[in-house]
């Protein structure tokens, strides 16, 4: 879906169409969820600090966002694909792979398929998709990503080799920006240099994740579509550029961080039973501490707070902390969460 929360919101209310809009919650160190197409120009973007929206756009409408207004379309969404193919994985309320190889209805053409998707989708909601086909998770994701808003992008088999060797690697799905770094300083830059890397180094550089980058810079993934895949757990961290000291500096980066674990939870629909801290210390060390709440949590507020029990001096030791991470896990559905959640039991030891 095109700006999915923030085309809600201006869908249902006329005073937002045609102007800047993110939603996101108020105060400081709330992130932007969502920004309309029109605030994109100004350099609005999803997981931006909402202060830092405001400097760029100081005419930035701020919503608060409303889940079940989000949910009631993702349901009217899944409908629509459900029609097509019982093979559909969510990524999200808002985004989903779709194995059409042996639809139910739409003939053979995944592309007629796909528009015919994106024209009910229209009817039935009032907005905009955008489909990526292609032959494989990789590139049909890739290809989604192309041409939005309201787009439709096709990568034909012959046309692979070709459009991945121009691309930029952090344009790969999967390669974030800090991975995007490592591979420039290995010389990296564009998905031909990635092909033509050799894979062992890749694997020795990133693990199992480099066998991936070099699979796909070649166009090739052979995941499949998994109906109904469960979540692990869902999580985020940040690096740094300076070493934090002593808990109070560590723990005013906590709302931040449960801030995009809450966006992420929100977006499947999820809460979780226990909240995991990770930090990575000047020595490059890395520890974790978690704690098993008696109700579940997906509120930034309360994940905030349980992660924030989990800190100490004595952990600390002393030391600098150059990444921290906020990770939601044992998830069981949202609708189980309680109001106001008790943050009792003690935290569990070093996994």
């Amino acid at each position: 879906m095109d700006a999915f929360y923030a085309s809600v919101e201006q869908r249902d209310d006329a005073r937002l169409r045609g102007r800047p809009v993110a939603v996101a919650w108020g105060g400081r160190r709330s992130v932007v969820l969502t920004a309309s197409y029109e605030a994109r120009p100004y350099g609005v973007r999803s997981a931006m600090p909402l202060y830092r929206a405001l400097e760029r756009c100081p005419e930035l409408v701020v919503v608060e966002p409303r889940f079940e207004a989000y949910r009631e379309v993702s349901v009217q969404i899944r409908a629509v694909f459900a029609a097509f193919t019982p093979l559909v994985e969510p990524l999200s309320l808002d985004e989903a792979y779709l194995d059409v190889t042996a639809p139910l209805t739409g003939g053979p053409s995944a592309t007629r398929i796909a528009q015919a998707i994106r024209r009910q989708i229209r009817e039935g909601t009032g907005l905009t998709a955008t489909a990526g086909v292609s032959v494989n998770k990789f590139l049909a994701k890739l290809a989604s990503g192309l041409h939005k808003p309201d787009g439709l992008t096709v990568i034909l088999p012959d046309q692979v080799d070709a459009l991945l060797a121009e691309l930029p690697v952090g344009d790969f799905h999967g390669i974030g920006p800090a991975t995007a770094a490592k591979l420039a300083g290995m010389g990296i830059h564009t998905g031909a240099q990635l092909r033509a890397a050799d894979p062992a180094a890749l694997t020795a550089r990133f693990g199992v994740h480099g066998a991936h980058f070099s699979r796909i810079a070649r166009g090739l993934d052979d995941r499949p579509v998994e109906p109904d895949r469960p979540h692990r757990s869902v999580g985020t961290e940040e690096t740094y550029g300076h070493d934090l000291r002593g808990v109070d500096a560590v723990a005013a980066r906590l709302p931040v961080l449960a801030q995009g674990v809450e966006r992420r939870l929100e977006r499947a629909g999820l809460a979780a039973r226990t909240v995991v801290l990770k930090l990575k210390f000047d020595d490059r060390s890395v520890i974790t501490r978690r704690v098993t709440l008696p109700l579940p949590v997906h509120a930034a507020p309360d994940l905030a707070r349980a992660a924030a029990r989990l800190l100490t001096p004595e952990l600390l030791a002393g030391r600098g902390v150059r990444l921290a991470g906020i990770t939601a896990a044992s998830l069981v559905p949202a609708g189980q969460t309680p109001t106001q959640p008790l943050l009792l039991g003690a935290p569990d030891p070093v996994r």
